[in-house]
């Protein structure tokens, strides 16, 4: 499971054999959530980050959009 940024804290990971659509796993202290990066940053899991921190990691994907997209097509292609 690549990780493709680690920031304030936060780990941003892909699983190499994990499924469309576009996302990215983020991992604090407290737990992960998982991310739709697409068009919208939409969260649709979370198992225990804190409120402040799912919003942290979601102004970081937004910000840094480009590199996932770029690590998910490298794993699974267009």
């Amino acid at each position: 499971m690549p990780t493709i940024l680690v920031l304030f804290g936060l780990k941003f990971r892909i699983y190499v054999r994990d499924h469309e659509p576009v996302h990215v796993h983020v991992l604090s202290n407290d737990g992960e959530a998982k991310f739709k990066v697409g068009d919208e940053i939409v969260l649709m899991n979370n198992k225990g980050m804190k409120p402040k921190d799912v919003k942290l990691a979601e102004s970081i994907i937004e910000e840094n959009k480009d590199i996932i997209l770029t690590a998910w097509i490298k794993i699974y292609g267009k």
